[in-house]
């Protein structure tokens, strides 16, 4: 049977892992199988966190854009609806953006949503 030449993997793996856990206290970052534990829990919540960032960062821009509408006497929904209508493409990064930087050219906006609003809802004859 051939002789497994594993060089130092194993060392360089539990370096690594080592590595991950600097700065946690106590045996978690010394003794490896703690280490290992730690890492891989404190990795799945990184995991979590990076879907659940997406998420609450769309929380807040709906929320801005909301408060910005209220301003400018519409509701969130008739805002994001009135956008189809006119046809502008901003997606609610940009536009929470939009509202709490430049209100004057939110409010340019959302005079061009009432327009298309307006204008669906009059009877073409």
């Amino acid at each position: 049977m051939p002789r497994a030449k594993r060089g130092n993997k194993r060392l360089e793996k539990r370096k690594k892992i080592l590595a991950l856990a600097k700065g946690y206290r106590g045996t978690k970052s010394k003794l490896y199988r703690s280490a290992k534990e730690s890492v891989e829990r404190a990795l799945k919540f990184a995991y979590t966190g990076r879907k659940l960032k997406k998420r609450t960062f769309r929380e807040l821009w709906i929320v801005r854009i909301n408060a910005a509408c209220r301003l400018n006497g519409l509701k969130y929904s008739q805002f994001m609806h009135g956008l189809k209508l006119a046809e502008i493409e901003l997606d609610r990064k940009v536009l929470a953006d939009l509202a709490v930087k430049q209100p004057e050219s939110f409010a340019t906006l959302a005079g061009q949503v009432k327009e298309a609003i307006s204008n669906k809802q009059q009877p073409t004859a």
